[in-house]
């Protein structure tokens, strides 16, 4: 029963909920937020059988998991073609800013050739990470700002060289060498929003991102 609710929630997510009584409501956590969101999937679907639909998105999906829990973040859930990663909930993480822009990065070379390709934003801030739902339904889950640019920036992405931005606030929380992979590029208005946000990308795949 542990392993099978480990393998729907996540087993940091299960591991809480079997040792502590769970109870609706959050607190204020600092985290880095990653979303993925599958380029094209509505035609792919039209020209595609449910049971080859399904198929190529558990191999894209494969990759995501793998490459998330590598660098220590969680899937918090899927949401037909897309995921959303968290780092540092429900378990603190050290320097999760860096965790989640390198699992961007990687996730861009680790999805190449997959017939199915996804736009990735990464986003860092305070949400508020706990048990959303009613009383007798409820799921842990993260609700804050960090989320809602992820969102926005894995929109724009999909039609930005290399499909991967995060903005330059998030980027500045990350470490040294982290930053340096990464460059700064123009403003603009993301939806929903009347401040500007800086976008920033991955650079070229050096030799040490190939290794």
């Amino acid at each position: 029963v542990r392993d099978i609710f480990g393998r729907y929630v996540g087993t940091e997510v299960a591991k809480r909920a079997l040792e502590e009584r769970p109870t609706l409501g959050g607190e204020d956590r600092k985290v880095a937020v990653l979303f993925i969101d599958v380029i094209g999937s509505t035609a792919f679907a039209v020209n595609h059988t449910p049971e080859e639909v399904v198929e190529e998105l558990n191999k894209f999906f494969e990759h995501v998991v793998e490459v998330v829990h590598r660098n220590k973040g969680i899937i918090n859930k899927f949401q037909g073609d897309a995921a959303l990663a968290v780092f540092g909930a429900p378990l603190p993480l050290s320097d999760s800013t860096s965790h989640a822009l390198t699992a961007a990065r990687e996730l861009r070379q680790e999805l190449k050739g997959l017939e199915l390709q996804a736009g990735i934003g990464v986003a860092a801030g305070h949400v508020v990470a706990g048990h959303i739902g009613g009383s007798d339904r409820f799921e842990y889950t993260v609700i804050g700002d960090a989320v809602n640019s992820a969102a926005r920036l894995t929109e724009l992405a999909k039609d930005t060289d290399g499909r991967v931005l995060t903005n330059a606030a998030t980027l500045r929380g990350a470490n040294e060498a982290e930053q340096a992979r990464w460059t700064v590029m123009k403003s603009v208005e993301l939806r929903g929003r009347r401040e500007m946000t800086q976008l920033a990308r991955p650079i070229r795949a050096t030799m040490a991102d190939r290794s």
